[in-house]
């Protein structure tokens, strides 16, 4: 008989990882056997953006459904409001356990925005230290902006900053799922792992960098590009970046490559352990999951590296939704967002009604069969360091519109031009229809004044802070020792039988009389 019970939610998102890297999306090196089982079980978002390819800005979003002006997550030193739902709150409104194992890099006092747990600090600071000044242009922060080692220095790594948090992460979260099936097996869950990988550095252990060969790594389908040849906001990324300091050769770009590939199948490996945790519980057939990253990186396409763009590289995101039992395998190719995910999990978990209006909208009707919308269109906002003006994004059918105040407009048909090479906006009329769209919709000016104006403040309340006594908003991972393994409060024996999965058999009919 099918559980009536609502289904688990096992939420797994990576950090940087570009949707064209990876096998279900049509690369022919990179080795994901996780994630390709879900691919083919599942149904694969082919179009999916990150709504603002910063991390904060694109994951606060995950968590709410709006876009970084509704909220005021311009960046990855601005806060995000306590008051705004996520879809957290709406599943604990629905009887859901909700539990997060990793990085988020909320900003901010509150580190849980409607999560019951978090079972791990976060891997990047909560304060206002890394809030860019566009008043600077194009002039670097050097103590924080990326800059070229990352690239210049890949290789194998057994341990890292990177490997020991990620480590982590799943460690926490596998036991997390062994106690939802230990301790509350009748309540549903819905548990988030998020990691820090493939993000550079890109440094990786041996057992993943051995699964590649140097000279089977791919170079970028476009070559470094000329400065003159670059859109002006390509043109900042090679700035803020530092990316003209230093000789990139081939075999660097090689070397840089292996490192995010072998990470790729890191993350793989750690999805991996937690399916097959779900699957040793028998908690799987009831489980949906969800796989997602916060945004892409070029990986020296154009010669440019990271993210901070509209660009495919650096904006194209996978988005893969699994759940065999319910909803039938599916590739989907309308225009989808990181700001659908929220109102997606608060319908999978039951809620028929948002406490507010979001920028995204529910995916439930497309994982249950409806037909795709030709017109849907999907709409990002770029609002942090390497902009000097709003940039927004545009996706609809075929089309990509990209527009910044500064700048001159860009348009590109992706199945025409998937490399982007073709810049439209000047002859096209579908670019000034696009121009009058993103007007309509973004008071820009407005917008723009308000970002100058919270960076102007949090700039100078970081160096407030910095004086006397300060009390750190990063998060602290509680764990009540006195609750775990065997206590002189409970029963030695009731804790062993209890925390023991599958359960003892029973023993009563051995008992003497």
């Amino acid at each position: 008989m099918a559980s009536t019970r609502k289904p688990n939610i096992l939420f797994v998102m990576a950090d940087q990882l570009a949707a064209q890297f990876l096998a279900p999306y049509g690369h022919k090196l990179v080795q994901t056997p996780n994630l390709s089982r879900l691919a083919r079980e599942g149904l694969v978002f082919e179009n999916c953006y990150s709504t603002s390819p910063l991390c904060a800005p694109a994951r606060a979003t995950v968590m709410n459904g709006l876009l970084p002006s509704r909220t005021g997550v311009y960046d990855n030193a601005a806060e995000f409001p306590s008051a705004i739902p996520t879809w957290a709150h709406y599943l604990r409104m629905q009887g859901y356990q909700t539990c997060l194992s990793g990085k988020m890099h909320f900003v901010g006092p509150d580190q849980l925005h409607g999560l019951e747990e978090r079972l791990t600090t976060d891997i990047y600071p909560a304060d206002f230290g890394w809030t860019p000044d566009w008043r600077l242009k194009q002039e670097r922060i050097d103590w924080w902006y990326h800059n070229m080692t990352s690239v210049l220095q890949p290789g194998i790594a057994e341990i890292s900053n990177q490997l020991e948090f990620d480590d982590d992460v799943c460690f926490q979260a596998t036991r997390k799922l062994y106690d939802y099936a230990r301790f509350s097996p009748d309540k549903p869950f819905a548990l988030m792992a998020s990691f820090t990988h493939p993000h550079d550095p890109y440094a990786a252990r041996k057992k993943f960098w051995d699964l590649y060969k140097d000279e089977d790594i791919d170079l970028p389908a476009v070559p470094k590009m000329q400065r003159s040849q670059l859109d002006p906001h390509s043109q900042r990324l090679y700035d803020v970046s530092a990316m003209d300091d230093y000789t990139v050769t081939h075999a660097d770009i090689r070397a840089a490559r292996h490192g995010y590939y072998a990470n790729i199948s890191y993350v793989d490996d750690l999805l991996g352990q937690l399916i097959n945790t779900l699957e040793a519980t028998g908690q799987l057939d009831n489980t949906t999951i969800i796989f997602t990253s916060d945004h892409g990186d070029f990986l020296g396409e154009r010669g440019l590296w990271y993210k901070m763009s509209y660009l495919e590289p650096a904006a194209h995101i996978p988005l893969i939704i699994w759940n065999p039992k319910t909803y039938k395998p599916r590739r989907v190719k309308e225009p989808v967002t990181l700001a659908d995910i929220a109102p997606t999990i608060a319908a999978i978990g039951g809620t028929t009604s948002l406490a507010r209006p979001v920028d995204g909208r529910s995916l439930l009707p497309l994982l249950e069969g409806a037909p795709e919308n030709a017109d849907a269109t999907a709409w990002g906002e770029y609002l942090a360091e390497g902009a000097v003006a709003p940039l927004y994004m545009l996706r609809r059918g075929p089309w990509k519109y990209i527009h910044s105040p500064v700048d001159p407009d860009q348009l590109f048909n992706l199945v025409d031009d998937p490399l982007e090479l073709n810049n439209l906006a000047g002859t096209h009329p579908l670019a000034k229809k696009f121009h009058a769209e993103v007007e309509a919709k973004f008071d820009i000016p407005k917008i723009h004044e308000a970002v100058l104006q919270s960076q102007q403040a949090r700039l100078m309340m970081f160096e407030a802070m910095k004086q006397g006594g300060h009390f750190p908003w990063d998060f602290q991972p509680l764990r009540d020792a006195s609750e775990q393994y065997t206590r002189n409060h409970m029963s030695v024996t009731e804790r062993d039988l209890k925390s023991r999965f599958p359960h003892a058999p029973d023993i009563e009919s051995k008992r003497k009389t």
